[in-house]
């Protein structure tokens, strides 16, 4: 690789998992563009969402707030939720502000751009569209859910999840990051809630599946009650490959460390488990396997270890780099 640019890597998620990684990521030389979820209907973001008519603020404000370079307190204060009895009750600051950015500016990523200069953000981050979208969950029954932040509570087996609008175009900044990345990650996060509603966006789906760069998925740590109970590894592949229609995943990054019987007995109460590692279903795949001690603990929490992942991706790309600019 030359040294006119850095390498270039696009991830793709939503929820908790995301941000976590991208903490880590931001602490290496590269360019990150952090595609997020825009279907989310839930909380303050669902709130914000039905009485503006804006894209879901949260997804995004957690990843702007994961990519900030800004004193502590600062963050602090755009990641303040407010504890009141109020309209206020339940909002989070930084929705907030998105939410009025967004009326001043008339366009959610014009939105995001001016806080991410705001918030000194190393990287670029942009929804999966400019619009919101609705999540619906067909079940194996035929019953149809609507609505990301119902689909995990149906009680019954998803088949597969779609997207209304049927027509959803992504930003063009979005393909062409897709198209020039060195490495593109999918996850960590939800499968069906955070990871799929992304690909689903019709032209982003394609491209990633026809791009030049190496795809890792990095898989859950546990299963999902609602959404991934009892899936293995190979089950999480299956599923995104089941929507996406072809194979398209080149490496698979699972966890090796073993999780404190404890916090197994606690998770159990949430019918929640580690994700089996079903190895030679994986390379049956034609999938690439890392392993490592990926999990950390935060407050009893299972969480991917931001700074180990963060070297692995880091090892992957640049021997991606090496490859393909030194062949």
């Amino acid at each position: 690789m030359t040294n006119s640019r850095q390498p270039r890597i696009v991830i793709i998620g939503g929820g908790t998992g995301l941000p976590v990684l991208l903490r880590g990521l931001k602490q290496f030389p590269v360019d990150i563009t952090a595609i997020v979820t825009v279907a989310d209907d839930g909380g303050s973001s669902g709130r914000l969402r039905d009485e503006m008519d804006i894209p879901p603020p949260g997804d995004v404000r957690n990843v702007l707030a994961a990519l900030s370079d800004v004193e502590p307190l600062v963050e602090t204060m755009f990641q303040h939720r407010f504890k009141t009895s109020n309209e206020l009750s339940g909002h989070s600051l930084g929705n907030l502000i998105l939410a009025a950015m967004t009326s001043i500016t008339g366009n959610f990523v014009h939105a995001i751009r001016e806080m991410s200069k705001v918030l000194n953000v190393r990287g670029k981050v942009l929804p999966a569209a400019n619009r919101s979208v609705v999540l619906h969950a067909e079940m194996e029954d035929g019953t149809v859910v609507s609505g990301e932040s119902k689909i995990p509570y149906s009680g019954k087996k998803i088949k597969r999840v779609f997207l209304t609008p049927e027509h959803i175009n992504p930003l063009p900044e979005t393909i062409q990051a897709i198209r020039n990345a060195d490495l593109i990650v999918i996850g960590p996060g939800s499968l069906y809630t955070s990871i799929l509603p992304n690909l689903l966006v019709p032209k982003i789906g394609r491209e990633v599946s026809r791009a030049r760069a190496k795809k890792v998925y990095i898989c859950n740590l546990m299963t999902q009650a609602g959404e991934t109970l009892d899936y293995t590894a190979s089950d999480h592949v299956k599923a995104i490959y089941h929507h996406m229609e072809k194979p398209f995943i080149d490496t698979i990054l699972v966890n090796s460390e073993n999780i404190p019987d404890e916090i197994l007995d606690r998770y159990s109460e949430e019918l929640a488990k580690p994700v089996h590692f079903d190895v030679n279903q994986l390379y049956e795949l034609g999938i690439e396997v890392v392993d490592g001690e990926i999990m950390s603990l935060e407050n009893e929490t299972i969480r991917h270890d931001t700074k180990e992942v963060a070297n692995i991706l880091y090892s992957i790309l640049i021997n991606e780099t090496n490859k393909r600019y030194n062949a």
